[in-house]
């Protein structure tokens, strides 16, 4: 995983759709192992499989790594690696939730059917052809950050959000049957992060009837790490769910900072506003927000100052008040 002394920790995005039976109790040893290793981040478990991104040593993470790869079903879940300077995660937690990735859509199973698996190296190839209506699956502070050149944004506030605006944006995405010329509707490719979203929203296209469905293996993550810049037609940074925020090409630190109060990523600009106030407000969640809310994140980070210069960690009033969004 290429350690190294500037970027010590590993960081390692996971998923894969398998049927989980037991899961509290692979919950609680998975639980105990990255206490033990000191890793942090998150894991979910539910019944249609694992979903997480994790950080620490490498050797720890590939003690984790080889715990799910343990259980029934798991034994090629694949891992994408990237590397930190310092530790991303505030802290681990394994949790069981009803799915790994909430669509809402309980009848989709990627594991009956999904689209098809473009690997990076093929994917420009893939959305350079006029046929093919590529579409960023991701929420819209994610594709504000970047997405790939010519991609549709469905500006969505959460992935729950994507079967409704497909089934509105259906006809005139892909119109009904054959086309007057007689041949068929476009190509469609999507991508996400990760490439766990798309899981999901292919098979979702899938069960709405579309064939030519497609998506990034590994997504938007080992795209960068894998595609050279100067083939690349990656646009601008991508979003990631931990302390670094966004990442560039060959998964590098980005440029962005977070905003403690929504989660939402910062430019420079963003950061130099009236309306922004570190931990309280930014300019894109200012006007969400009450006064007393913004009193209450204000009393929280003056909470977090305190025990910062006392030299203890406070993560729970960062972690409790707003969650990112999803």
């Amino acid at each position: 995983m290429n350690d190294s002394a500037e970027t010590p920790i590993c960081v390692a995005a996971l998923y894969k759709f398998a049927p989980v039976t037991d899961a509290g109790t692979h919950r609680n040893a998975l639980a105990d192992l990255c206490d033990d290793q000191g890793i942090k981040g998150t894991i979910l478990i539910a019944r249609e499989g694992v979903n997480g991104t994790i950080a620490g040593t490498d050797e720890a993470i590939e003690q984790v790594l080889a715990s799910l790869r343990s259980i029934p079903g798991f034994d090629d879940l694949e891992a994408k690696f990237s590397r930190a300077a310092t530790m991303p995660f505030h802290r681990m937690k394994v949790r069981i939730k009803p799915e790994i990735v909430t669509m809402g859509q309980p009848d989709i199973d990627p594991l009956v059917d999904v689209g098809q698996y473009v690997a990076p190296g093929e994917w420009n190839a893939l959305i350079s052809d006029p046929d093919t209506i590529v579409i960023d699956t991701r929420n819209d502070y994610e594709t504000a950050v970047g997405t790939f050149k010519g991609a549709i944004d469905p500006d969505l506030k959460t992935f729950r959000d994507f079967p409704t605006w497909f089934r509105a944006q259906r006809e005139g995405l892909l119109g009904q049957g054959r086309l007057e010329d007689g041949s068929r509707p476009p190509k469609v490719a999507m991508f996400c992060t990760g490439g766990i979203r798309c899981e999901k929203s292919t098979a979702f296209l899938k069960s709405e009837g579309v064939e030519a469905v497609y998506h990034l293996k590994g997504g938007i993550l080992k795209y960068l790490e894998t595609v050279p810049a100067e083939e690349s037609l990656w646009e601008g940074e991508c979003f990631v769910f931990d302390q670094r925020v966004t990442v560039g090409q060959g998964l590098a630190p980005g440029s962005y900072r977070l905003c403690h109060a929504c989660r939402r990523p910062l430019t420079e600009k963003d950061a130099a506003s009236d309306l922004f106030e570190e931990g309280v407000s930014c300019p894109a969640c200012y006007g969400e927000r009450t006064e007393a809310q913004r009193a209450g994140y204000r009393e929280r980070q003056r909470q977090e100052m305190k025990a910062a210069e006392a030299g203890i960690a406070h993560v729970g009033a960062r972690l409790k008040p707003n969650k990112a969004p999803k």
